[in-house]
């Protein structure tokens, strides 16, 4: 949180020796800015998992079906270290090409968490379902079927929620419980969330 804080000190910064450059700017060049501190500060906070954005406990209620690949590193650092958000949008593409072989899409992927900490799922069309905790303060989920416990993190984002899990926690999900025979596949997404340290990939979920 202390380097979102600096991020946002240095972008004001920036922002204000801009204005003050040109004068006192117009109100053009403010809106301006102030959408392109938004921007960057919009992105910083929706790649990192630790002290970025976060749903409070009614939030996440609800249905949500899968819309596209999702991917953040834990802290700022870990993100600056793997080459920003750059290596982020790498990943996701990557990681697009992984589920559209799998053949997961917005009709057989989907998560609805429930009051009462119930859930049901269904990850490549297989359905499995149980009881979950998240903590809103950090983001963190842990998914309880039947056999296992998932951990995973949760990030809020301008398009949805990001749920997201390490490469063994993802890897668990699509073959335990998605049952996707594809092991090139699923060797192929966590090999994705090994490349970086502090990465995590999963789901970006629409309501």
């Amino acid at each position: 949180m202390k380097k979102t804080t600096l991020t946002l000190i240095a972008a004001m910064s920036l922002l204000l020796s801009s204005c003050f450059g040109t004068g006192f700017g117009t109100t053009t060049n403010t809106n301006s800015n102030n959408n392109i501190l938004g921007s960057v500060l919009g992105s910083v906070l929706t790649n990192v998992l630790l002290g970025g954005m976060t749903y409070d406990q009614s939030g996440i209620l609800g249905s949500w079906s899968y819309n596209a690949p999702s991917a953040a590193f834990t802290t700022e650092k870990t993100l600056t270290n793997a080459g920003g958000t750059s290596a982020v949008s790498n990943i996701t593409s990557s990681l697009a090409s992984s589920f559209n072989s799998i053949g997961i899409n917005s009709n057989n992927t989907s998560f609805s968490f429930l009051e009462g900490n119930k859930f049901s799922a269904k990850v490549n069309g297989i359905p499995f379902s149980g009881t979950y905790v998240y903590n809103p303060q950090n983001g963190e989920i842990s998914l309880k079927t039947a056999s296992e416990t998932i951990k995973g993190n949760v990030s809020k984002t301008e398009r949805g929620m990001g749920l997201m899990f390490d490469s063994a926690q993802m890897a668990n999900i699509l073959q335990k419980e998605g049952k996707v025979s594809n092991t090139a596949a699923v060797q192929a997404i966590s090999k994705l969330a090994k490349s970086a340290n502090g990465a995590r990939v999963g789901f970006l979920l629409t309501k």
